[in-house]
C-alpha cells in the first residue's frame, strides 16, 4: 500500500485531518515556519542583487529530522499550508528544508478543514505559485529593512526596546493625526428645537423637529436666534403641508471578512482583534464536536473576499427555507466588491455546515468560541436572506414661514433582521407616527422643547475603527491587522483605556522621529501604494527584487541623514533640583516603559526612584498649589494638582498661565486657541500654538 504524508502548520490540523483520512496517511506538523533570515544581520546580501539569506529557525531542528524521516518513508509529500502568501511561503522553505525536488512537490490547498475538503483537495495538487513566495518574500524583506535599520537609531536616541516597523509606523500615524485633530477641536454651540402638538382624538402627541424655513434647511446656532424664531412660532397656525409615505429596504449584510470580523467581533463581544483572531484559528483548524469528532467550523480567517461558493450558497438558502420560509431566501445575487484586490481564492468567512446552529454547537464549544461561531453564523445565514422592508412616513409641517418635519418608519417585513441584528438596527426604529394623519389633520400646538448641544470632536479611534481606517486606506493585509495593533499597544506607544487608543507620551516621541526623520516611510499613501505592489509582484506583474531595490537605497539614506541630524535631538539625563532622600544628589530624570520619572544618578550604588510630575507653571483653581503633568496607569497624558488624592483637580487639555479677560477663570489650549473652562463664560481666543 502506498504511503502519504501530508505536511501542516499546526498540530491541531494534525488531529483534525488524520480522522478524515485512512491509514495510508501520515499527517505531521512544521509548527509555523522552519526557517527565516538570521536573527543577527540584515539577513540580504545588497551587493549581490538583494539576494536573502535563510536559516533554520532555532528549535525547528528535530522538527525538521523527524519530517526527513517521514519524507523518505513517503511514496508522495503534500504540502498543505495555510491558503495565503504566507502559507505558501512556508511551504516553498518547506520544500527547500527537506529537499524536495519540484516533481515531488504537491501543493494542496483547502478553504476549511472538512472531510469534503481535505479530499477534494489531494485530487488536485499543484506546483508551488512562486509569485505568492515572492510577494511574501518582497513583504518580509521590506518589513526587516524598516524594522532592523530605524529601530537600532530609535535606541541610540530614546531607549532600547523599542521598534519601528513598516506598517506599523504608519499605524501609529495615524493614531497620532487623530489625538492631534481632538485637541484642536473647538467645540461649536448649536441648538435644537422641537414642537409638540396635540391631534383631536389622539391621546399620543405628536413631537416635530423644527427644519429650517418653508425654502431651506437651517441650524440654530444661538440662544438669541432660537428665541427670535419662537417667537414668531408662538401663537401661529400650525398646517400639515406634505405628508409622504413610502417603502424602503435594509439590505442584507456580506458575510464576513477578516477586517468586517473583526470590527464587529470588538463592538458586539468587546473582543481584541488579537483575541478575535486566536479564536477564529480555532474554530478554523478544528474544535471536538461530541458525534462528530474533531472539525473545523468556520472557512479560513485570513481573508478580504465577500465570495461564497456555489455549494455553500445552496446549502444556506435551503437551510433558511426550511426554517424561515421561502419569503426569506433572498432573491439577490452575490455582491462582488470593487476597488482593491480581492484575494478571491478564499471565500468570505462563513460556517462550514450551516445546519451546525449556535444552539446545536453550543456544548462543544467554550464560551467565547461560541459567541464567536454565533455571530460568523448568524452573519452568513444573514447574507443569503432577502432584504428588510419598512413602511415610511414623512410629515412636514409650516408655520409663519418655518418648517418642522417628523419621520416615522414600521417595519413590515424583517427579512434577514429574523437572524441578525446589529445595534444600529435596533436603534432605527423611531416612535410610531399617530395611524392617520392627512393635510387636512388640525394640528393644536401644546409646546416647544429647547436643548442646548455643542458640536463633539472626532472620537479617539478604538481597535474597531482603526481596523476599518487601515482597511479603507489600502494599509496592510487580512493577516497584519491584529499584530500591528498589538504591537503598538505591548510597545506602550498606544494605551488602551475603555476601547479606546491614546498615544502615550513615549508614542509621540517616537512617532515624531519617525515624521522628521523618515516621512515617507508614516506616510500612507507610500504605504498603500507598498501595499499595491506587493499585490503586482502577486499577480506576476512585478519582479520582487525591482521592489526591494527601489526601496532599500532610499532608506539607507534616509537613515546615514537621521544618524547625523538626529544626534540633536538625544534625550540626555536632565538634572532636577528634586533631592534624593537616600544619598543626597540631585535625582534625573530617566525613560522608562510607562514614560519619565525620577531615579537617583547614583545607580546602581543608590536605586531611588519616584514619579515625575512635571510642574507647567500654572495654579491649581482649586487649591492655588502647582499643576503636574501626570499619566494614567496606561500612558495617557493628563493635568492634575500635585496634591492629589486631596485636591482632585484634572484636566485632558493643558492649563494656561493666562487667566479668561471675561470672568478670570482658568484657560485650557486646544490647538492654536485658548478656551475659557466655564461652560457658562464660553470665551475663545485664538492664540499661536505653544511649544
Amino acid at each position: 500500500m502506498a504511503k502519504y504524508l501530508i505536511i501542516v502548520e499546526s498540530p491541531t490540523k494534525v488531529k483534525t485531518i488524520k480522522k478524515f483520512l485512512g491509514s495510508n496517511y501520515e499527517v505531521a506538523a512544521s509548527n509555523g515556519h522552519v526557517r527565516d533570515m538570521p536573527k543577527s544581520q540584515l539577513g540580504f546580501d545588497v551587493e549581490n542583487n538583494y539576494e536573502p539569506k535563510y536559516i533554520t529557525i532555532r528549535g525547528k531542528g528535530d522538527i525538521l529530522a523527524a519530517l526527513r524521516k517521514a519524507v523518505k518513508k513517503a511514496d508522495k509529500v503534500y504540502l498543505a499550508t495555510d491558503p495565503d502568501r504566507e502559507g505558501e511561503a512556508i511551504s516553498w522553505h518547506l520544500s527547500k528544508a527537506l529537499k524536495l525536488d519540484d516533481e515531488d512537490i504537491h501543493r494542496i490547498t483547502f478553504n476549511e478543514i472538512t472531510k469534503n475538503a481535505v479530499k477534494e483537495s489531494l485530487k488536485h495538487p499543484r506546483k508551488l505559485d512562486m509569485d505568492l513566495v515572492d510577494a511574501q518574500q518582497a513583504r518580509r524583506m521590506l518589513d526587516r529593512m524598516v524594522g532592523y535599520r530605524i529601530s537600532p537609531l530609535l535606541w541610540a536616541k530614546v531607549k532600547r526596546g523599542l521598534s519601528a516597523g513598516r506598517v506599523q509606523s504608519v499605524t501609529l500615524r495615524i493614531i497620532a493625526d487623530r489625538e492631534e485633530e481632538i485637541n484642536a477641536f473647538i467645540p461649536e454651540e448649536y441648538w435644537t428645537l422641537d414642537a409638540s402638538f396635540q391631534i383631536p382624538g389622539e391621546k399620543k402627541p405628536l413631537t416635530a423637529r423644527f427644519y429650517g424655513t418653508t425654502k431651506e434647511k437651517m441650524s440654530i446656532s444661538s440662544k438669541e436666534q432660537l428665541d427670535e424664531i419662537t417667537e414668531k412660532l408662538r401663537g401661529a397656525n400650525y398646517q400639515v403641508t406634505e405628508v409622504k409615505k413610502g417603502e424602503r429596504t435594509k439590505k442584507a449584510p456580506v458575510p464576513f471578512t477578516t477586517s468586517t470580523l473583526q470590527q464587529e467581533a470588538s463592538k458586539t463581544l468587546n473582543f481584541s482583534t488579537q483575541k478575535t483572531m486566536r479564536i477564529a484559528q480555532q474554530l478554523y483548524e478544528g474544535v471536538d464536536i461530541k458525534g462528530n469528532g474533531t472539525v473545523g467550523v468556520i472557512t479560513y480567517l485570513r481573508t478580504d473576499s465577500t465570495r461564497i461558493s456555489d455549494e455553500a450558497d445552496a446549502a444556506a438558502r435551503s437551510y433558511i427555507a426550511e426554517n424561515y420560509g421561502e419569503a426569506y431566501v433572498s432573491s439577490h445575487p452575490q455582491e462582488k466588491r470593487n476597488g482593491q484586490k480581492i484575494q478571491d481564492a478564499h471565500e468570505a468567512i462563513r460556517p462550514t455546515d450551516v445546519t451546525r446552529t449556535p444552539f446545536l454547537m453550543k456544548e462543544s464549544l467554550t464560551r467565547d468560541q461560541f459567541r464567536l461561531y454565533q455571530l460568523i453564523w448568524k452573519r452568513f445565514v444573514a447574507s443569503r436572506m432577502e432584504h428588510a422592508c419598512y413602511a415610511t412616513t414623512s410629515v412636514k409641517i409650516d408655520a409663519a414661514g418655518y418648517r418642522f418635519h417628523v419621520s416615522a418608519s414600521r417595519k413590515k417585513f424583517d427579512g434577514f433582521m429574523a437572524v441578525y441584528v446589529q445595534e444600529e438596527d435596533e436603534k432605527e426604529e423611531g416612535n410610531l407616527l399617530v395611524k392617520e394623519i392627512s393635510r387636512d389633520t388640525i394640528l393644536n400646538w401644546s409646546g416647544f422643547e429647547e436643548k442646548q448641544h455643542f458640536t463633539q470632536p472626532p472620537a479617539h479611534y478604538t481597535e474597531a475603527a482603526l481596523v476599518k481606517t487601515l482597511e479603507e486606506l489600502g494599509i496592510g493585509r487580512p493577516s497584519t491587522y491584529a499584530p500591528t495593533i498589538t504591537t503598538v499597544i505591548n510597545r506602550r506607544y498606544v494605551a488602551k483605556e475603555n476601547k479606546n487608543l491614546y498615544m502615550t507620551e513615549l508614542g509621540e516621541v517616537v512617532n515624531n522621529m519617525m515624521v522628521q526623520a523618515f516621512p515617507s516611510i508614516v506616510d500612507v499613501n507610500f504605504t498603500a501604494n507598498m501595499e499595491s505592489l506587493l499585490d503586482k509582484v502577486e499577480e506576476g506583474v512585478v519582479n520582487w527584487k525591482t521592489v526591494v531595490s527601489n526601496f532599500y537605497p532610499d532608506l539607507d539614506e534616509a537613515v546615514k541623514n537621521a544618524e547625523k541630524e538626529l544626534a540633536k535631538v538625544k534625550i540626555e539625563d536632565e538634572v532636577t533640583d528634586v533631592i534624593c532622600e537616600e544619598c543626597g544628589r540631585n535625582m534625573v530624570i530617566k525613560y522608562g516603559p510607562h514614560g519619565r520619572f525620577l531615579a537617583c544618578p547614583g545607580f546602581p550604588e543608590c536605586r531611588n526612584t519616584k514619579p515625575y510630575l512635571e510642574k507647567i507653571g500654572v495654579n491649581c483653581p482649586k487649591c492655588g498649589k502647582d499643576i503636574v503633568l501626570r499619566k494614567t496607569k496606561k500612558g495617557r497624558k493628563y493635568y492634575g494638582c500635585e496634591d492629589n488624592p486631596e485636591c482632585d483637580f484634572m484636566s485632558w487639555q493643558k492649563p494656561s498661565k493666562e487667566k479668561c479677560p471675561q470672568c478670570g477663570g482658568l484657560m485650557v489650549e486646544k490647538g492654536n486657541k485658548l478656551l475659557c473652562v466655564q461652560e457658562d463664560c464660553g470665551y475663545i481666543e485664538n492664540r499661536q500654538k505653544s511649544d
